[in-house]
């Protein structure tokens, strides 16, 4: 949870809630990638929770908001940790650091968002 107090905001989650660590990743893919590409960095990414136990849950999904206003970004993902602890474990790791390797051809453009949810 993020307690915002001027123009200050705590990082870390009040001590008497459970809180879980979400990790936001929205990804503009390049115009030029075709589908079938796109694809498989999707898959490759939820295939990270398999192979990395630090990571809480995994979900994501497509744009469909009528707003108009995501910018060409097109997918999204959010990651779950227990801790900060687990998230610093999932940033170096070898399957993290393998995907980020088969993305980085397809990637246009991403935007990470970290915070702290209370359930």
């Amino acid at each position: 949870m993020v307690v915002h107090s001027g123009n200050q905001a705590e990082s870390k989650p009040q001590a008497d809630k459970k809180t879980m660590l979400r990790h936001v990743v929205i990804f503009k893919f390049k115009e030029a990638s075709p589908a079938v590409e796109v694809q498989k960095v999707v898959d490759a990414f939820r295939a990270l929770q398999s192979k990395i136990p630090e990571i809480a849950s995994f979900e994501y999904g497509t744009n469909n908001s009528p707003e108009g206003l995501n910018d060409g970004f097109t997918h999204c993902f959010l990651v779950t940790f227990k801790n900060e602890k687990d998230r610093e474990a999932y940033l170096p790791h070898p399957a993290h650091k393998a995907f980020v390797e088969l993305l980085k051809p397809h990637l246009d453009k991403a935007m990470v968002i970290d915070y702290w949810a209370a359930e």
